[in-house]
């Protein structure tokens, strides 16, 4: 009778944990936990980090390369004073009747003969 008993409680105990398992799902579905706050405080804090970092790597970007950027002299810049030595100006290219200034699309090509 005891191997009889032993021999039965392996399905029962693999039935019950079945069991559990789809009870203990449908409960976390039903009842879900709420989101931690930690979770959200530390993304913040990481997000404040990275955000510090970015403003430092500009900064330091700007004061080695600031000087690039700032206005040269004026005379050594053509400025709008008028075109470079060597170059002449030129007029801009009369439009077409046929072109449209909007962003329509044109209209189709007339069919040529071969």
């Amino acid at each position: 009778m005891g191997d009889v008993l032993l021999a039965l409680s392996i399905p029962v105990l693999v039935f019950g944990g079945g069991i559990y398992a789809a009870c203990d799902c449908w409960w976390r579905r039903r009842h879900p936990a709420p989101p931690s706050p930690y979770t959200h405080r530390a993304a913040r804090l990481a997000e404040q980090d990275m955000l510090l970092l970015a403003e430092e790597i500009v900064d330091d970007a700007y004061a080695a390369l600031g000087p690039l950027y700032d206005a040269p002299a004026a005379s050594s810049a053509p400025g709008p004073a008028g075109p470079p030595t060597g170059l002449s100006p030129r007029s801009p290219r009369p439009s077409s009747p046929a072109s449209t200034r909007d962003r329509a699309p044109s209209p189709p090509a007339a069919v040529q003969k071969p």
